[in-house]
């Protein structure tokens, strides 16, 4: 059982450094993992295409990138933080299934999940799909779980904001109330629970 900050090593020379450890604070205060990986290495970047990007061949991570444009820095560091635990809680090397998709202590939060809005972005069909996939529903719900728990008020005014302007990538506070539970029961159930918190909406 490792703590998060054990499990990815953050960069120590980006403008991100100090935004990308209040974000992975409030993750490593919902739960740890048990891994025996090397410190996964988080790269920053100058992408625009895209928020970040998680790397990985077969079973094995190679990298977590975060874009320094945008100003979506923790909440895409977070969403890749969630493809990375995802992939690491099981891995199916013959379906190439993801934990999100098939694990057990994941099927209430599969539950619970489809029934949010399923929110569109810009592009077609093939993109509205990847968009409502099973892993990709999981990193932005895993994400807004810890900007909505955290206790850093950086974090949550962001993710209020984000609310605010009715972004695609986030659903409004009410709707993602019980699924926020999930995602926490979800690590509760895994035995990978930091500490004993009450579940709140």
């Amino acid at each position: 059982m490792r703590s998060l900050e054990d499990v990815v090593a953050l960069p120590r020379r980006s403008p991100l450094t100090a935004e990308l450890r209040r974000a992975l604070a409030a993750a490593s205060s919902l739960h740890g993992l048990r891994s025996d990986l090397s410190p996964v290495p988080v790269v920053a970047t100058a992408t625009i295409s895209e928020a970040g990007a998680y790397r990985f061949r077969k079973r094995d991570p190679i990298d977590l990138r975060v874009s320094r444009i945008g100003g979506r820095s923790a909440l895409g560091f977070l969403h890749e933080l969630g493809h990375l635990l995802d992939h690491q809680i099981f891995y199916d090397r013959k379906t190439r299934s993801w934990a999100s998709a098939v694990h057990a202590a994941f099927a209430p939060w599969r539950d619970a999940a489809a029934l949010l809005e399923k929110r569109a972005l810009p592009g077609g069909y093939s993109r509205q799909r990847y968009f409502q996939s099973v892993h990709e529903v999981w990193a932005r719900s895993y994400a807004q779980t810890v900007l909505l728990r955290s206790e850093e008020p950086a974090l949550i005014r962001r993710l209020e904001k984000l609310q605010a302007e009715d972004d695609a990538h986030i659903w409004p506070r009410e709707q993602f109330a019980p699924v926020a539970i999930e995602v926490e029961l979800v690590f509760e159930r895994l035995g990978l629970r930091q500490l004993s918190l009450p579940l709140a909406a």
